[in-house]
């Protein structure tokens, strides 16, 4: 049995998967911190078996995470939470068995994972995969300096951002009167909602978050070259709207080749995908390197 956590700052997700990725349990917890949370889901999933590795995915490879990781298990095995996705989707997932493979995942936080020949590519300083600072407009904001132009754009937050700055400015949406007037509480959810209702201002917004994420894929792919391309997150969750109008615009963005060969995929494995490739990198670590 493989363990695997997708953790984020008070929250933890975790797996037990079988060799051949079988779910076996599932757990998530919310905690006063990220110890926390996660010590509880691993009680949950783990119920006293053997376990033969651990994986972790974080959003950061920092000293805390390290840690955290060290904490669980001496050999623990900690993965960006983009290549986890892109390891978990091309184990038993969306992009099963293809060996070049880009997850780009978008949420709270912006990731991408690169796979080469099915294994994760860190860059140098491990910071490969930092798709959320793509920078895709020339304007210079305070928001981009922050985050990164793309996160800015496509995260959760960023989504909610530009729909509030749609209604400041004078357009009428039926979000706002989801939350009856409180701008400050409206969630992505109630925005993705609004558009499936026809909402005019939330259907602009999400008709430019595609055109966003259209242009970040077809600067992975056109430099990359892979064989999918799987779309996690809030992209996944909501497909229906956003996966068909981001594949035109790729097209439109890439040479003719490239359009036609890639494919272009939601993530199949749901919240748990993370969690499901952090097990895959703790399996493959422990595999000899001709066996991988």
């Amino acid at each position: 049995m493989y363990l695997g956590f997708d953790v984020q700052d008070s929250s933890a997700v975790a797996v037990a998967v079988d060799a051949d990725g079988r779910l076996l349990a599932r757990a998530a917890h919310s905690g006063a911190d990220a110890l926390a949370a996660t010590l509880a889901a691993r009680a949950d999933v783990e119920g006293g078996k053997s376990t033969a590795a651990i994986g972790l995915a974080v959003r950061d490879r920092t000293e805390e995470a390290a840690r955290l990781a060290a904490w669980l298990a001496p050999d623990a095995v900690v993965v960006t939470a983009g290549a986890a996705v892109a390891l978990g989707e091309q184990w038993c997932g969306a992009a099963k068995d293809a060996r070049q493979v880009v997850a780009l995942v978008a949420g709270e936080s912006v990731q991408a994972g690169v796979l080469i020949d099915g294994r994760p590519f860190d860059g140098a300083h491990g910071l490969a995969g930092s798709a959320g600072w793509l920078a895709l407009n020339p304007v210079e904001r305070e928001d981009y300096r922050r985050l990164g132009c793309l996160e800015a754009e496509v995260g959760s937050a960023g989504i909610v951002r530009r729909l509030v700055w749609r209604i400041k400015s004078g357009d009428r949406s039926r979000v706002a009167d989801m939350v009856d007037g409180n701008l400050a509480a409206i969630r992505v959810e109630q925005v993705l909602a609004a558009a499936r209702d026809r909402d005019g201002v939330a259907v602009s917004v999400v008709r430019d978050t595609a055109k966003y994420i259209g242009m970040a894929l077809a600067n992975l792919v056109a430099i990359l070259d892979p064989d999918v391309v799987v779309l996690g997150g809030v992209v996944a969750v909501a497909h229906d709207l956003l996966l068909d109008p981001a594949r035109q615009e790729m097209v439109r963005r890439v040479p003719p080749t490239a359009s036609h060969q890639v494919r272009v995929v939601a993530a199949a494995l749901g919240p748990q995908s993370a969690a499901i490739g952090a097990a895959r990198a703790a399996m493959l670590a422990q595999q000899p390197r001709a066996h991988r």
